[in-house]
């Protein structure tokens, strides 16, 4: 295998690294823990942290690992059942990588997470502070993963997938580079399973044609869950961040990746990295709206960074209070930003399209100036 100087470089300046693992990668077919996978993932583990760099752990498998040891064939439909059998697994999953961490010294530490927590500013910055005194105090892994036995997506409680959730997490900590194992050894130019399909060792920029790559051309559904883990890499790369997509069933990829070498497909971050704060705000939290904006104030906010004023709004869509995160859709409707509103979604409608000195006769005050601070903004594209 040849060393990328690219990827050396990546992995060199990596001091905190983010790996996820999906469920086929530490289960059998059958749904049991694979303990000799885990093992070996734990061996590899202990040897990024011996090359001075810290570690956190994102892993799927607990429902998996449930089905396994209730003898289950079937994955259950029923929400109810399904949380269950997660609550039996999580535990079975945590002491397997405990048990393995043990042997060569080191101190796993779960976490469970629900959307709420990351979508909340306090708790956000609590799950933050937790992280980063089990990383650098006590210098133990966290092993994290949704908390399956109360996530509620009717209730927007879920993060949808645990890539999404290792995006989040890479975020939430500003990690520079964050690994995705799965089943499958990168992005392909085609179906995987095709042998004239070919594996692109390199994304630099995000475009519709990545995503095209993994949705079949005459349904245009997306083939597998390779579509959740470009999505997780793009959140990951417009904060200013690294993405490795890689196999997990072979032994050696992280020990690879650490050492430079070109394994599965790499992401280049799409900017400069960005704050703590707007990290939150526009990539941790969804949007309770949007806001429609002329041509000319999408201009002004992505070349001069300029706030957004009534003047450029066109059309307000959902329901949102002062200090909401809201979207900012083009005239095409695509999205090109984020940002926490001044005004409620009411107040928008009323004074959209109008010259700041005409807020004050429309509302009776004028509390604001603009719709969305440019403090307040981040621009994704």
């Amino acid at each position: 295998m040849m060393i990328d100087l690219v990827r050396r470089e990546i992995a060199g300046e990596a001091h905190l690294i983010v790996v996820k693992v999906g469920t086929r990668v530490v289960t059998h077919p059958d749904g049991r823990l694979n303990e000799e996978r885990i093992a070996a993932l734990a061996e590899e583990l202990h040897d990024v942290r011996k090359s001075g760099r810290k570690v956190v752990l994102v892993s799927s498998g607990a429902v998996g690992a449930g089905m396994g040891r209730l003898g289950l064939k079937q994955r259950p439909g029923d929400l109810a059942e399904l949380q269950a059998v997660a609550s039996i697994g999580q535990s079975l999953l945590v002491e397997a990588y405990d048990e393995q961490f043990r042997r060569f010294g080191d101190v796993a530490a779960q976490i469970l997470l629900t959307a709420d927590v990351i979508e909340n500013r306090i708790s956000y910055l609590n799950a933050r502070n937790t992280l980063m005194t089990l990383l650098h105090r006590y210098d133990a892994i966290p092993v994290i993963n949704e908390n399956d036995t109360v996530a509620v997506e009717e209730l927007r409680m879920t993060f949808g997938d645990n890539d999404r959730l290792a995006a989040l997490v890479t975020t939430l900590l500003g990690a520079p580079l964050l690994v995705l194992l799965s089943d499958v050894e990168g992005l392909y130019d085609g179906d995987p399973r095709d042998p004239q399909s070919r594996l692109i060792p390199l994304i630099r920029k995000f475009d519709d044609g990545v995503f095209q790559l993994v949705r079949d051309r005459k349904t245009g559904l997306s083939k597998g869950g390779m579509e959740s883990k470009l999505r997780a890499a793009r959140l990951v790369a417009t904060a200013g961040g690294s993405v490795i997509i890689a196999t997990g069933r072979e032994p050696g990829a992280l020990r690879k990746i650490i050492l430079g070498e070109t394994v599965g497909t790499l992401f280049f971050p799409q900017g400069e990295t960005v704050g703590a704060r707007k990290r939150w705000f526009g990539l941790s939290i969804q949007p309770r709206g949007h806001v429609v904006v002329d041509a000319g104030a999408r201009q002004a906010i992505e070349s001069r960074g300029t706030s957004l004023l009534p003047i450029g709004v066109t059309d307000v869509v959902g329901s949102f209070q002062k200090g909401d995160l809201v979207a900012l859709r083009d005239p095409q409707g695509v999205e090109f930003a984020r940002g926490v509103s001044n005004y409620s979604a009411e107040e928008v409608r009323r004074i959209k399209g109008l010259r700041t000195k005409q807020i004050a006769q429309i509302l009776g005050w004028l509390p604001y100036e603009e719709i969305i601070h440019r403090n307040n903004l981040f621009v994704s594209r």
